[in-house]
């Protein structure tokens, strides 16, 4: 006579879906905020030859490769941990900007 709905269902895939585009828009936030960091280092190649190589130096520098993972790596965690997978975009970028303050500066002639 009487038939059980469920209640719970349509909430929880209306919070997966929003849980999605939160994501989504967070995802493209970090890949605009890199291709800025790419443009950038574009534009001060195109001004002076060299220097963009230099910019990206600290790819190449294991103490700040080492920093930069260590960074994204507590971030990511953290972050999975307290809002979920959104965080994890955002980690790396933290992490690739930590490897590049950290990284030994070399002038031009070294």
């Amino acid at each position: 006579m009487f038939t059980s709905v469920d209640v719970t269902a349509a909430p929880c895939a209306s919070m997966d879906r929003e849980r999605k585009v939160a994501m989504d828009a967070s995802v493209m936030t970090v890949v605009i905020v890199a291709a800025l960091l790419v443009c950038r280092s574009a534009v001060l190649e195109m001004r002076e030859p060299g220097a963009g190589r230099r910019a990206w130096a600290f790819l190449r520098d294991r103490r700040a490769l080492g920093a930069g993972l260590t960074a994204a790596l507590l971030l990511g965690g953290f972050g999975w941990g307290t809002i979920g997978a959104g965080a994890v975009p955002w980690a790396c970028l933290a992490g690739v900007l930590v490897a590049s303050v950290s990284a030994r500066r070399r002038t031009p002639g070294e």
